[in-house]
């Protein structure tokens, strides 16, 4: 019976009516153990009618077993497996443990979770209900939470209840539903209802100490009628200010010891392991020393129920108590006995896991059965299982070199599952137990790497270096890894220092020539002598760097630096090519985190190569990721990027709101992305004919840590501003600057670009007419013909600027740079026109959400929604729904007409 909570009733079966018509729902019930959760629960799986329902339970000392949840709700279902994308399907064997051909990662996981239990609602709607969320194993978990919120348009309603624990439980991007106590009247209906007869003094005491739990309500109220009507005191152990959910526990404490001994045994041991079946209780029980024939009373008692074979506790606070009622010897001896019993190859990580409980002493034995379940959980995916199977193994060691590189490997899987102080802490520990260089330099990398987010780019750049230095002779390869690292994090931070320190180590590496590693390293001393103002000779190197990040079997590192170094030569085109290619494996692979990072370059390289509406649509996804995964640095320097191109299309509240909240997070940390943020803010007011706010803006990018980053090409925009201004004195330095760098990269759009600046300083129309030949970017393009039809109607030759400036207009129309637009209509409501264009082919594009933009060109390449959804890790339906909705914005009504709009 609910008492007292009819709103929160309500509330779920909104929930359950939503995802019934189709509109998917995932809530998260929270509260303090015994508020009524598992209740709530009940009723929404009492009240689903007409839908088929998932159950599934966290229980906290099963947190290691990787994926042991998730198997328990999808075994009946895994005959479907067959359903799911191959990659998917193998993801979900792997992690159950049904088959070991091939490691997979925690969100190849969550799709198939996704994807499996879309099958299911599409044959009838699902409601899938998960109790003591916050005991689930780490990969249970992430994979469930993937899965809810990616959920659209299927007719599923995922409940979760999370009790409120010392350690929090983050649910980002779910709704939730706080249980507080109930209200004093509901609270006495409840307690009268079940312990009526209770003495006015008494009943008072139990609603107070109760304070509105309703399991506390039922299990006092009870516990005090029974010493009534029994005529004994009350216990003087439960006087003073307890929490509540000690308060119960100790009423179930005391159910518990006063049962036969033999009894309380075989709780303990169907407590210490969930899994086990009942035979196998009754085994481990009977190893113990009891009696199984008394596990009646515990069930006479209500504290458990035996059906079908299968033993469960009336409560999770019941599990806890039997638990906790025993000696620390008793446990011991139960958690040996099933280590004993379990032998067969399918449960060998339980019997390990038993093994170390049982353990107090450091064996070797049992380290390296710990270790041979991490090598099993890695190859699952199960990041959290790994960390805590290696923790543990690393504590058992008896070498200090095996035990410091077993913690070493838990904190490197602790990064992985996204707890990054557990692995500082563990790193941290690493460094004080060996000597081993090559095990230190790893531990050191990773301190660098979570100081990235933690505290700056500039910290991780220095932890790197520290990392390189110590193996730079013995693993050179290895030591352009980390190398890597500082360079890219010096990049950020804008630390010149450190890059010419990055760059001198890379040169002393001894590698093997024409080799991928010296490839990489040299594109990346050329990185320090273009970031220093130094860009002779580097054009070649860089170039190579970009081929090789092109070719098939590159890994992520080499196709990020290729990324950043097509950047750097303003050669858009391959970036965006090797970005994709990039996007494409990490996609496949699962590998979600480095999507964010490779949309990042992406959006840079369609943003400057005049592709708004791409870039748009792979800031939209980037910035859902790292939101998601706790990635602030990224989702800043992302904001960053979207300043640049809310500016470029005039959108300026959004344009200074995405500043306001980029630059907290990156000013003295981040040189790069407060550079972009500032370029931005620079274009914004350049383009509203502020220039001399212009001029400041850009003058700070453009002779600041990042001038010559690919910011080197915010130049072209000082010289306009300065023109504009009548300081065109002021930027003779940076325009050498930029010249020398457009000479050495010899790309189109960075010769374009310098004749426009000297156009511009030299009021020169062959410069103009040379700027215009060259290709460029559609957004370079436009801009250079509006200012070199300004410059015609300055020279009254008001055909030819009529021209140029109705070209401009019509490239500024389709980019949707509305602030330039009006630029250019002005120029030619000057000249007595009445500017009007003709709808550009792919407008329709822009009246779409960026999803659907990806949905759409994914659909006109031919691609089946369910293909389609395994990129984007979406459901099929929810892919059929973005379709539905694109469909009629596009004027088509069939999906074989998208081929003919040219969207590719």
């Amino acid at each position: 019976m609910l008492v007292g909570r009819d709103a929160e009733r309500d509330h779920v079966e909104r929930s359950l009516g939503q995802a019934s018509s189709g509109r998917s729902a995932a809530l998260v019930v929270r509260g303090e153990a015994g508020m009524g959760k598992s209740a709530l629960l009940d009723h929404a799986v009492a009240t689903a009618h007409g839908m088929r329902v998932l159950r599934g339970v966290g229980i906290e000392s099963e947190a290691e077993l990787a994926f042991g949840a998730l198997h328990l709700l999808l075994y009946p279902y895994l005959d479907r497996l067959d359903l799911l994308p191959g990659p998917q399907a193998a993801a979900l064997r792997g992690a159950f443990g049904l088959s070991s051909d091939t490691a997979t990662t925690p969100f190849l996981i969550g799709a198939a979770t996704l994807t499996l239990l879309a099958e299911l609602a599409a044959e009838q709607p699902l409601l899938c209900v998960v109790d003591d969320a916050q005991w689930l194993d780490r990969g249970s978990s992430d994979a469930l939470l993937f899965a809810a919120r990616r959920f659209q348009a299927d007719p599923v309603a995922m409940l979760f209840a999370v009790r409120d624990t010392a350690v929090p439980f983050h649910t980002p991007g779910i709704e939730e539903l706080r249980l507080p106590g109930l209200a004093p009247g509901a609270a006495a209906r409840l307690l009268d209802h079940h312990s009526p007869g209770l003495t006015a003094p008494m009943r008072a005491r139990v609603l107070e100490e109760a304070d509105g739990n309703p399991l506390a309500l039922l299990e006092l109220g009870a516990a005090r009628l029974a010493a009534q009507r029994e005529g004994r005191a009350e216990p003087a152990h439960q006087v003073g200010p307890l929490p509540v959910t000690r308060r119960v526990q100790e009423t179930f404490r005391e159910q518990i010891v006063g049962l036969p001994e033999a009894c309380q045994a075989i709780l303990l041991v169907a407590a210490a392991d969930r899994f086990a079946g009942m035979d196998t209780v009754l085994r481990v029980a009977r190893a113990v020393g009891a009696d199984t024939s008394d596990l009646d009373a515990a069930e006479r008692a209500g504290l458990i129920s035996v059906t079908d074979g299968e033993l469960t506790f009336r409560h999770p606070l019941v599990r806890a108590a039997a638990y906790q009622c025993a000696t620390h010897y008793q446990r011991i001896a139960v958690h040996r006995a099933f280590a004993e019993a379990l032998v067969t190859p399918d449960v060998l990580d339980r019997r390990a896991w038993h093994l170390a409980t049982a353990t107090t002493e450091p064996d070797e034995a049992v380290a390296a059965e710990l270790e041979r379940t991490a090598l099993r959980a890695e190859r699952r995916g199960g990041a959290m299982a790994v960390s805590a199977a290696y923790d543990r193994a690393g504590r058992l060691s008896v070498d200090p070199e095996l035990k410091a590189r077993r913690i070493a490997k838990a904190a490197l899987a602790a990064y992985d599952a996204g707890k990054p102080d557990r692995a500082a802490r563990l790193a941290v520990e690493v460094t004080s137990l060996t000597s081993d260089p090559r095990t230190i330099a790893d531990a050191t990398l990773l301190r660098g790497q979570i100081e990235y987010e933690r505290t700056s780019p500039e910290a991780d750049a220095t932890l790197a270096c520290e990392a390189a230095r110590l193996i730079m002779d013995s693993d050179p390869e290895r030591a352009v890894v980390m190398l890597t690292e500082m360079m890219c994090a010096g990049r950020d931070a804008g630390a010149l220092p450190l890059i010419a320190e990055g760059a001198r180590l890379l040169a002393e590496l001894r590698l093997p020539r024409s080799s991928r590693p010296r490839a990489s390293a040299d594109a990346q001393i050329c990185w320090g002598h273009l970031l220093s103002g130094r860009p002779e000779h580097a054009a070649g190197p860089l170039r190579a760097m970009v081929e090789i990040g092109r070719g098939p079997d590159e890994d992520v590192m080499h196709r990020i630096v290729a990324g950043f170094s097509g950047l750097m030569l303003a050669e858009d085109q391959a970036t965006v090519a090797v970005m994709e290619m990039l996007l494409a494996e990490v996609r496949a692979s699962g590998a979600l985190t480095w999507i964010p990072y490779a949309q990042e370059v992406l959006a840079l390289a369609q943003s400057l190569g005049g592709d708004f509406l791409a870039a748009q649509t792979s800031l939209a996804e980037a910035l859902a990721l790292s939101t998601e995964f706790g990635m602030d640095m990224e989702v800043a320097v992302l904001r960053a990027i979207s300043v640049w191109l809310t500016a470029v299309t005039g959108d300026e509240p959004r344009c200074r709101t995405l500043a306001a909240e980029a630059r907290p997070v990156l000013d003295g940390r981040h040189a790069v992305g407060i550079a972009l943020t500032s370029w931005g803010l620079g274009l914004l007011d350049l383009a509203a004919g502020r220039y001399g706010a212009a001029f400041d803006a850009l003058h700070a990018v453009c002779t600041g840590p990042a001038r010559y980053d690919f910011l080197v090409r915010a130049v072209p925009d000082l010289v306009e501003a300065a023109v504009r201004d009548g300081r065109p004195g002021l930027v003779a330095d940076q325009l050498t600057a930029f010249e020398r760098w457009a000479a050495h990269v010899d790309s189109p759009v960075a010769t374009a670009l310098a004749h426009r600046c000297r156009a511009m300083i030299e009021d020169s129309e062959e410069h103009y007419r040379t700027a215009l030949d060259l290709p460029t970017g559609r957004f370079d393009q436009a801009r250079t013909r509006l200012l070199y039809g300004e410059w015609l109607r300055r020279k009254r030759r008001r055909g030819e600027a009529r021209a140029e400036l109705a070209a401009a207009l019509a490239g500024f129309t389709r980019l949707g740079a509305s602030t330039w637009e009006a630029r250019a209509t002005s120029e030619l409501t000057a000249l007595g026109e009445r500017p009007s264009l003709e709808p550009a082919a792919d407008d329709a594009l822009k009246n779409l959400t960026p999803q659907e933009v990806q949905v759409v060109r994914l659909a006109a390449a031919g691609l089946s929604n369910k293909e389609i959804g395994a990129q984007l890790f979406l459901s099929p339906r929810t892919i059929g729904h973005h379709l539905y909705r694109a469909y009629p914005k596009l004027g088509v009504t069939r999906r074989i007409e998208l081929a003919q709009l040219g969207l590719g």
